[in-house]
């Protein structure tokens, strides 16, 4: 399932959670382990919206059943390069789980620090840590959490998340002047 394009979000926030373990000693020395793994997150914040708008946004998330369903979402603006990438860019050559740098080809143009891909063989999102002109070795962030076959297809352009409910309980405010007020939770699906 897709979530609904329209309307369009107000804002967003996005969130990158990595998965560390602390220790903090009485002496103030601190001692912190990566478990690994990381995924994304957003909140997403509507304008306020007639019955007519709000209605068809709500229906969707009611079926996802709270944090049960699971869908992809295109975020607006972030999901596309600021770079002038073209191109059917593909993963040259094998990689194994863990590998931060991926050797592409097929890429015409530029990926910048901050963009976001995706490998069609991936349900997760990665972003670009460095920028990157043609084709070459691309530095992401987190490394690949599965091995990635050569000939991989790469998404740098509305980059789809698969996502879930951040929660089960969904709420939304009714105004005085019959206007929704809405935002929605969401994390990635690893």
């Amino acid at each position: 399932m897709s979530y609904p394009t329209s309307p369009e979000f107000k804002a967003i926030n996005v969130t990158s959670k990595h998965f560390n373990l602390v220790s903090e000693t009485v002496s103030g020395k601190v001692q912190v382990r990566a478990l690994g793994g990381q995924k994304w997150a957003f909140t997403a914040k509507y304008n306020p919206m007639t019955r007519a708008e709000f209605m068809p946004v709500y229906a969707f998330v009611m079926a996802l059943q709270g944090r049960y369903g699971t869908f992809t979402i295109v975020p607006p603006v972030i999901s596309s390069t600021r770079g002038t990438a073209t191109g059917t860019v593909t993963v040259n050559g094998a990689h194994t789980a863990g590998d931060a740098t991926i050797a592409i080809t097929g890429l015409t143009g530029t990926l910048k620090a901050g963009d976001f891909i995706k490998f069609s063989t991936h349900d997760k999102a990665y972003m670009v840590t460095a920028d990157l002109t043609g084709s070459g070795t691309v530095s992401i962030e987190p490394g690949i959490v599965v091995n990635v076959a050569s000939g991989s297809g790469v998404t740098y352009n509305s980059v789809p998340f698969k996502m879930r409910l951040a929660n089960d309980v969904q709420e939304y405010s009714l105004s005085a002047n019959e206007y929704y007020e809405y935002e929605i939770d969401m994390e990635e699906v690893l």
